[in-house]
């Protein structure tokens, strides 16, 4: 990236990153030799170290936790840490014979612990999702609720859900992916337990919130960052008018 990065806010800093990792993951996508785990162990790694890269660039004081780099505890310390997952989806990413669309590119800055700029890149949809310029969310069409679920694990406390709200269940991949097609519309809500960590929501809940989108914990509590463990394992993204409706079915389920 020969452009100057350091004139640009965090919010659009957080859009051109994921944007431009995105367009080098295409490339890759399209070039490298070997599909599958190969692929995605490529574009995970790169997307990192030129992330990193451009990070110490235009941010140099600021902390980083990535999926990809070994957790520094010096970035406790710090109020600013920006979070990044460089693929997420990678399983998705290398099905590239299948030319699946649901994988993503998640940076995002946390302040305090909370994400105050954050964008989510879908290269393959060739769409940035981010704070700089906030996109309304869409309703999602009527009929039966639909609930996204992790493709590769649906929770079964989304399966508790679905029953209580007589709901559909839609699997897709990347949790960015997931947290984006609530926001366009595709479905009520985002409702994953188990299995995640910061980097994997960090950057979906900072843009799902400055959409004006309700986004907790499966208990109502806000998603906390740059927590000494980055374990975050549930969360629950949809329609401000239907959070009280979920999460007392989710209640309900875990009574």
């Amino acid at each position: 990236m020969t452009e100057c990065l350091t004139g640009l806010d965090d919010h659009a800093l957080a859009e051109r990153l994921a944007a431009r990792a995105g367009e080098w993951l295409l490339r890759l996508r399209a070039d490298f030799p070997e599909a599958g785990k190969p692929l995605g162990k490529a574009g995970d790694a790169g997307a990192n170290e030129r992330l990193l890269q451009w990070l110490r660039q235009a941010r140099p004081d600021d902390g980083v936790l990535s999926e990809e780099s070994p957790s520094d505890a010096a970035r406790l310390s710090r109020r600013r840490v920006w979070i990044i997952d460089p693929l997420d989806g990678t399983r998705e990413y290398g099905e590239r014979a299948l030319n699946r669309p649901d994988w993503a590119v998640h940076v995002a800055l946390a302040v305090d612990g909370l994400p105050v700029a954050a964008a989510v890149a879908l290269p393959a949809r060739g769409q940035t999702f981010g704070t700089a310029s906030p996109m309304s969310p869409h309703r999602p069409p009527g009929g039966k609720l639909k609930i996204l679920v992790s493709r590769s694990r649906a929770p079964e406390i989304a399966c508790q859900v679905a029953e209580r709200l007589d709901a559909e269940l839609l699997p897709m991949g990347s949790a960015g992916a997931k947290a984006m097609a609530v926001l366009r519309g595709e479905a009520h809500a985002y409702l994953h337990d188990g299995g995640q960590y910061e980097w994997d929501s960090c950057a979906p809940v900072g843009v799902a919130r400055a959409a004006g989108l309700h986004a907790s914990r499966l208990d109502g509590s806000a998603c906390l960052y740059n927590q000494p463990d980055p374990y975050l394992p549930d969360l629950l993204i949809c329609h401000p008018e239907w959070a009280e409706i979920f999460l007392t079915a989710i209640r309900a389920a875990n009574a």
